[in-house]
């Protein structure tokens, strides 16, 4: 990974990423923030459910796709977050940088939570 990926993971917010679509195996290209907390690549969605958490799950192979100050195409894995200590220190630190009011007592209990993992 060159310098100006490894910037943009620390400074950016805004990225795409392709997941295969766990039903169709078709690829699944959508926009999503992600979030560097303490060093480490994760990425989370609002409460809810949500289909790329589901793709990740079945194939957790994708690409991320970074489009602000820098423009790469990271071949990725992530892994599921269910450790409830892990999760609360991760969606805490998430959640207190959005703006408005967010009950992480919510965000604990129905957010996706993934780790990426950048491959070679």
């Amino acid at each position: 990974m060159d310098e100006a990926a490894r910037k943009a993971l620390t400074e950016d917010r805004l990225i795409d990423i392709t997941t295969t679509g766990r039903k169709s195996g078709e690829a699944r290209r959508i926009e999503i923030w992600f979030h560097n907390v303490d060093g480490a690549i994760y990425i989370t969605g609002r409460p809810g459910k949500r289909s790329w958490y589901s793709n990740m799950l079945a194939s957790p192979d994708f690409t991320l796709h970074l489009k602000e100050s820098a423009q790469a195409d990271l071949a990725a894995r992530a892994t599921a977050v269910r450790d409830d200590a892990r999760r609360r220190e991760v969606l805490s630190q998430v959640v207190a940088k959005l703006d408005g009011d967010q009950d992480l007592d919510d965000w604990m209990a129905r957010s996706p939570l993934v780790k990426v993992e950048f491959v070679d």
